[in-house]
């Protein structure tokens, strides 16, 4: 059976039907939903208006992408972290780096210049 795709403005006017005392047996047969499917809209939907529940779905919409997008950025971190340990691994392999640092009398006005290697 081809699924049916409603508009938030039919399902708002479905419940609406609903509200006005119209039978549930009734009018799920006349719109062709299962009684399940009412069920879940009228959950969902319950006491909204239609622009409401227009509202709803594209702040729903927001979240979702903006939760993909975090999952997506911390996977890049991990992906990053895990090239920077092994491009930064100790020579010696023991996990310390040796470093050698020292410090001279810079140029003329006699301020100490640093480097480590």
């Amino acid at each position: 059976m081809k699924r049916k795709r409603f508009s938030v403005g039919q399902i708002v006017g479905v419940l609406k039907q609903a509200e006005v005392e119209v039978p549930v047996a009734e009018l799920i047969r006349k719109v062709g939903i299962s009684e399940q499917t009412f069920y879940r809209w009228r959950k969902q939907y319950v006491g909204l208006e239609s622009d409401q529940v227009r509202e709803l779905k594209q702040l729903q919409d927001k979240n979702s992408r903006s939760k993909q997008l975090v999952a997506e950025l911390s996977l890049d971190k991990t992906m990053l972290q895990d090239v920077l340990r092994e491009k930064f691994q100790s020579p010696r392999g023991d996990g310390h780096w040796l470093i050698i640092c020292a410090t001279s009398t810079g140029p003329a006005n006699g301020t100490p210049a640093g480097f480590c290697v």
